[in-house]
Order: C-alpha cells, then sequence, then structure tokens
C-alpha cells in the first residue's frame, strides 16, 4: 500500500511556471511507476506524463510536451512535475498515481494508486 499526496499547485498567470510534488509514504516509491493527469470542470481525467518506476522511460501528452518535464527524487520518496509556460488551459485538478513496477503508461487503469489531487489555475 503506497499513500501519495500532492503540493505544489496554485494560481498563476499565463506564461508562468509551477512545480507540483507527489510524495509517497507506505512503501519504497522507487519501484513504482508515476503518471500525472489532470481534470477540468466538465472534462475527463486526461493524462499529463509519466515515468517508469526505473525511470528510463517518460511520456507527455502533445499537449504538454516541451513545456513541462517530469523528475524523482528517490531519496525524498517524491516525484515532481516542473510546469513552465503555462496556458488558461492546463487549468485543472492535477492527480498523482502510481503502480508497482509499471511502466510510463497514459492509460489511467494502469495506475493503482491516486492521490487526492491539487488545483491549477492559471489565469489569462
Amino acid at each position: 500500500q503506497v499513500q501519495l499526496v500532492e503540493s505544489g499547485g496554485g494560481l498563476v498567470q499565463a506564461g508562468g511556471s509551477l512545480r507540483l510534488s507527489c510524495a509517497a509514504s507506505g512503501r519504497t516509491f522507487s519501484n513504482y511507476a508515476v503518471g500525472w493527469f489532470r481534470q477540468a470542470p466538465g472534462k475527463e481525467r486526461e493524462f499529463v506524463a509519466a515515468i517508469s518506476w526505473s525511470g528510463s522511460n517518460t511520456d507527455y501528452a502533445d499537449s504538454v510536451k516541451g513545456r513541462f518535464t517530469f523528475s524523482r527524487d528517490n531519496a525524498k520518496n517524491t516525484v515532481y512535475l516542473q510546469m513552465n509556460s503555462l496556458k488558461p488551459e492546463d487549468t485543472a485538478v492535477y492527480y498523482c498515481a502510481a503502480e508497482r513496477y509499471g511502466g510510463a503508461s497514459d492509460y489511467r487503469t494502469h495506475y493503482h494508486y491516486w492521490g487526492q489531487g491539487t488545483h491549477v489555475t492559471v489565469s489569462s
């Protein structure tokens, strides 16, 4: 069992940056693939980015490629999503998800564990 807690969301102007964190407790996080998903009001939850458990593979949604970057600090049991050049359409609740020994998957069903989400609002 692993518990995930997201943080780092907030209000930012278009063109600005935020860094989201996903901290894990309960298990060694280095054995887990991690995905970031987001859900805007009235829309379905969509894939943002993912990293495999080994860290050797990453995947990004086309809408965020070149702007968002995934990283992880296994010593802190934390993964990060650096979000640059933010746009109003990036406004959503961002969720991290994890799966033990998983791959960098863009499928929600790939991940067994989910956090509660952190709100990101980008003003124009």
